[in-house]
């Protein structure tokens, strides 16, 4: 049984005078988020063999604070496909990752990472994909399982296990209410 992790980065700065998307930062809640998923997987015994991301800023500060909280680092394959890639190209990604990986967690941004589970996971009503479906927030944790190889990996092959926001461990990472 295969697992994948998807990862989307924290919520990041608008304030921020950056140039390029591509350069965003964190703000001071996407670390805060962050650092408590890492800390929420370490404490459900979530592994992973390799470990893909988006080069951009967003989620490289993303997967240090998560590390921060997970209380060890991994190193990441920095994929530039990653970037505000679609479900198909995230799928292209995945099908080229090493067959003698057995888990893998993948950082990213939406809709891409939205789309990618909702292609996997069949829609048979379950109430952990609805909630995905309805939104996949900054900084959440989708856990999916599937049989079979990296390189088959299709359409509504796997199985969604674990959908955490940061706002269900804390209710202060949730949205901001004006």
């Amino acid at each position: 049984m295969k697992r994948l992790t998807l990862l989307r980065h924290a919520k990041s700065s608008w304030d921020d005078t950056v140039q390029r998307d591509f350069d965003r930062p964190l703000n001071a809640k996407g670390l805060r988020a962050a650092r408590t998923m890492g800390d929420y997987c370490r404490r459900e015994g979530l592994a992973w063999d390799y470990v893909i991301s988006s080069p951009a800023v967003r989620c490289v500060e993303t997967l240090d604070g998560f590390w921060e909280g997970y209380g060890k680092a991994l190193k990441p394959v920095w994929d530039r496909r990653v970037y505000l890639a679609s479900c198909m190209n995230l799928l292209d990604v995945l099908h080229d990752a090493p067959e003698e990986a057995g888990s893998i967690l993948m950082a990213g941004h939406n809709p891409g990472l939205e789309d990618l589970v909702l292609l996997l996971v069949p829609d048979d009503g379950a109430q952990l994909r609805d909630s995905l479906e309805e939104k996949f927030p900054t900084a959440s944790v989708a856990v999916l399982e599937f049989g079979g190889a990296w390189a088959d990996l299709a359409a509504r092959a796997a199985r969604l296990v674990t959908f955490m926001r940061p706002r269900d461990l804390d209710p202060n990472l949730g949205p901001d209410v004006a």
